[in-house]
């Protein structure tokens, strides 16, 4: 049994913040889920796809985010209750449906998991989703902490059903990949069944409707500012005349700082823990009382645009701030020390930051940047396509996933990244305004996300350029989830179809498709060739299963290899190819045996046939 299923009412549990969010609708008696996988979201869509195993939750990865909403929308308008979940820039392909959804609303709950990324630990931007509430004209809540993250999750499937709106549910990253103790509660059974009532002035969205449904959304928000005001996410604590607004994270930071600067007899906490629509009667009475007010949050001004608004209407004048070069930035995460210093600065507090230890008589801890794993099919390709496209002009549009990784030297294959499934339409554009050689790299599970309609666009308008489709069998990068191409078979699991990326690029027309293997080192690049000088669109797709995945499906060639003497230290292997299996000792090259995974590229490309497999020892023989 999983142990998010685990029925026993007041135990303590350990739990990531994300299993805490699973739990928490568990609870709420969720019955129906879909998700794109997205970092740092990912591990509430694992735990929810176990438990789908054992019970009668309803579980899917969708195609992309917007399916993911379209799904859950449809499953909770036939009063089911649902959830989604995504990353912070998954709203972003999601926002189509969700603008809309907002106007028709919800007969069951519906929360929408968003999971910002403060710091971009794994994202290629730091948008802040309370906007998107707030352009919505949706609910939104935040927890603070773990136990928080999953009290909160069934107050926002009890809000939901109350207005007939999906609730945003905003986490950041500190939230979902903190661990902390959470109080189990009841779990409650989730309706798996609903029925659709046709009410087509209500579920269809043409003009009439919609200006109607627009009125019916501002009278709920409107409710939801009503009930935000009392609402128990909502506090104040102390009773000083200094203000200090907070929310998520930030109000542990705050908590924690306004005790260590022992200031907790002059000081007032407003936290927000029901952020839109913002409590407005609550926020003013909370600023009648203060002298001055200090707005801590990470990411955007949105609270402190708001309060400075509601104490203009108040006729206050008592100095409000947040953000500035001498308070608190936009930028990346927040931590106790910055917030202790940003409190004791705008109070005119004495601040006495902790002294750096002295660290010069330790050695320079050495550069590990990120790079593809050992045995990554997705280097074998690259160093195929840098072969094949020798004497072009080049440029590599690349796209969201562990290929990514590829723009750094000496790979140096990504020239232009921007959003998922974004190699594909910049290809377009590159193509036609540039007369260099434009050769695009997209994964598998983002080919199926967003890349097919730019390579249906490029055939329509006759652009000029080489696709990519790095096919590794899986979704890698947040953690092996399932794509529409991945042999579920492989995982045991029976009932699903499987979609050929070989067939979807025919079927589109494309005039010029390969399928190579990129281990065959030789093979693949004349393949390439061929593509590349291919007038039109030309589509490679480079089949070879994650190493990692194979690694966990016991598929993995056991196999390592060595240095023979035969090396003359041209070290092409490590130039050309620069695996972490790699090392150097004594200024010769090595390979770590430990970390080989046996592909075979390096003794492919050494000039010496240096490389070679590494026998094994019989059984029994001493190492």
């Amino acid at each position: 049994m999983h142990r998010l299923l685990t029925d026993e009412p007041g135990r303590k549990m350990l739990l990531l913040g994300n299993d805490a969010i699973a739990r928490g609708a568990m609870e709420a008696g969720l019955a129906f889920a879909s998700t794109y996988p997205g970092t740092p979201s990912s591990e509430i869509s694992a735990s929810l796809f176990q438990i789908s195993r054992e019970t009668d939750l309803y579980f899917e990865y969708s195609t992309n985010e917007k399916v993911a909403l379209e799904v859950s929308a449809a499953a909770a308008s036939a009063g089911v209750r649902a959830m989604c979940m995504m990353k912070h820039v998954g709203l972003n392909v999601a926002s189509d449906v969700l603008m809309t959804l907002a106007y028709i609303g919800v007969k069951a709950g519906m929360v929408i998991v968003v999971a910002d990324d403060p710091f971009m630990f794994s994202s290629q931007n730091e948008q802040d989703t309370r906007y998107y509430a707030k352009l919505a004209g949706l609910p939104m809540v935040e927890p603070s902490s773990v136990e928080e993250a999953k009290e909160m999750v069934p107050y926002a499937f009890d809000l939901s059903e109350t207005l007939g709106e999906p609730v945003i549910f905003r986490t950041t990253t500190r939230i979902n990949h903190s661990n902390g103790v959470i109080t189990l509660g009841h779990l409650k059974p989730g309706t798996p069944k609903g029925d659709f009532k046709k009410d087509p002035f209500r579920y269809v969205c043409v003009p009439a409707v919609s200006r109607k449904l627009h009125v019916r959304l501002l009278e709920n928000l409107a409710r939801a500012r009503r009930i935000a005001d009392e609402s128990p996410l909502n506090t104040i604590t102390g009773k000083g005349a200094w203000g200090i607004v907070c929310n998520g994270v930030s109000h542990n930071y705050v908590a924690d700082a306004v005790v260590a600067l022992g200031i907790e007899d002059r000081s007032t906490i407003l936290r927000l823990g029901f952020s839109h629509p913002m409590p407005e009667a609550l926020v003013k009475r909370f600023l009648h009382g203060c002298e001055k007010v200090l707005i801590v949050e990470e990411g955007e001004p949105y609270m402190e645009e708001a309060v400075k608004a509601m104490a203009q209407e108040e006729k206050l004048t008592l100095s409000i701030r947040g953000k500035g070069p001498d308070l608190f930035s936009r930028l990346y995460e927040f931590d106790p020390a910055m917030v202790r210093k940003g409190i004791a600065g705008f109070f005119g507090l004495p601040f006495d930051p902790p002294k750096t230890p002295d660290l010069s008589d330790l050695p320079e801890i050495p550069q590990r940047p990120p790079t593809l794993c050992a045995g990554c099919s997705h280097r074998a390709t690259f160093y195929a396509v840098k072969k094949a496209a020798e004497g072009f002009e080049t440029i590599f549009p690349s796209d969201i996933g562990c290929y990514t990784l590829g723009f750094l030297p000496p790979l140096s294959m990504a020239d232009f990244v921007v959003c998922m499934g974004a190699s594909v339409g910049t290809a377009c554009g590159f193509s036609r305004v540039t007369d260099k050689k434009v050769i695009a790299f997209i994964g598998d599970s983002t080919f199926f996300h967003s890349g097919i309609p730019g390579l249906i666009n490029a055939v329509f308008n006759n652009h000029n350029f080489t696709l990519v489709i790095l096919d590794n069998g899986t979704t890698a990068m947040t953690g092996h989830q399932p794509n529409p191409g991945v042999d579920m078979e492989k995982l045991h699991l029976s009932g699903y179809g499987r979609v050929s990326i070989e067939a979807v690029v025919k079927a589109l027309g494309v005039g010029h498709v390969t399928v190579i293997k990129p281990f065959k080192v030789k093979k693949s690049i004349e393949a390439i060739r061929e593509a590349i000088e291919y007038q039109g669109v030309s589509v490679v797709i480079s089949q070879e299963m994650c190493s990692l995945y194979a690694k966990s499906l016991k598929e993995l060639s056991s196999r390592v290899f060595q240095i023979s003497d035969k090396c003359v230290n041209h070290r092409n292997c490590i130039d050309d190819l620069a695996c972490p299996a790699f090392y150097l000792q004594d200024g010769r090259v090595k390979i770590d045996p430990d970390l080989c995974w046996g592909c075979a590229v390096c003794a492919q490309i050494c000039p010496e046939n240096a490389i070679l497999p590494l026998k094994k020892k019989p059984a029994g023989e001493a190492a």
